[in-house]
């Protein structure tokens, strides 16, 4: 299966620095989030997508829909591409940063999970894509979620996943 993953587009959150892995707060896509999903949505209208994957955070659902604009394929909400659960909703990303800078792969602040947790929860989801029929995929989720993904394309090591950097709205292509 070929996967085109992204990142959703700019969020208020990313505007204002915080951290948030719940789907129940009110985090959608700037004006500027939405211009670069419409860029993505453009760079992927002549691959032939015959599903759309989404977390249930808000940002990626919106992201999706204006990508699927030009597929009008499914779209499925998967909670184990929920972003990272940080420990630290709301507050700011220098703040969640600098608690886990001792080991930012397996430290975890309060009831959050490390990103070696988070990576072993997308994993299982990855796993359960070889059982799918279709061929070609578009998946919209976290920075989080592409560290893992380009990790697992490219056999890095775990230790690397932490200094991987991805904008909003970067696609990965990657085969499964």
């Amino acid at each position: 299966m070929k996967l085109y993953c992204l990142r959703h587009g700019r969020t208020n959150y990313n505007d204002l620095g915080l951290c948030n892995g719940d789907p129940f707060k009110p985090v959608y896509l700037t004006a500027e989030g939405v211009k670069q999903a419409e860029q993505a949505a453009e760079a992927l209208r002549d691959k032939p997508l015959e599903r759309i994957f989404v977390s249930q955070l808000p940002r990626t659902q919106q992201t999706a829909e204006i990508v699927n604009r030009y597929h009008q394929v499914p779209v499925d909400v998967i909670p184990a591409l929920n972003d990272i659960r940080s420990g630290c909703e709301g507050r700011s990303v220098a703040d969640y940063q600098s608690a886990i800078a001792h080991d930012p792969l397996h430290a975890k602040v309060g009831d959050g999970e490390s990103l070696f947790e988070y990576k072993q929860r997308v994993m299982g989801f990855l796993a359960s894509l070889e059982e799918r029929s279709e061929s070609e995929v578009a998946l919209v989720a976290h920075e989080e979620t592409l560290r893992v993904i380009y990790g697992w394309m490219k056999g890095l090591d775990d230790h690397s996943l932490p200094k991987l950097r991805f904008e909003n709205c970067e696609i990965l292509e990657c085969q499964s």
